[in-house]
C-alpha cells in the first residue's frame, strides 16, 4: 500500500530541498523515499518553453486539459 502525501508536504520537502538540504536527510526525517522526493523536486524545477518558465507538473496538467478537451 502506498502512502499519499499532500501537495503541500511535498512543497515544503522540495522547498527544503531548494534551500540545500540533502534528499537523504528529507527522507529520513520525514518518511518518503529520496526517489520520490527526487521527482517531485523534478516536477517543481522551472523550464523554459517559448519563453515561459514552466515546471513539469504545470505541462502535465496543460497535456491532461488539452486531452480533455479534444474528447469531448
Amino acid at each position: 500500500m502506498s502512502i499519499r502525501y499532500s501537495q503541500d508536504f511535498k512543497d515544503s520537502l522540495v522547498k527544503l530541498h531548494q534551500e540545500g538540504r540533502s534528499l537523504k536527510s528529507l527522507a529520513e526525517k520525514f518518511g518518503p523515499s529520496k526517489d520520490s522526493i527526487a521527482i517531485w523536486v523534478k516536477q517543481a524545477t522551472p523550464i523554459m518553453i517559448k519563453g515561459q518558465s514552466k515546471t513539469l507538473k504545470d505541462v502535465k496538467q496543460l497535456e491532461k486539459r488539452e486531452e480533455v478537451y479534444l474528447k469531448a
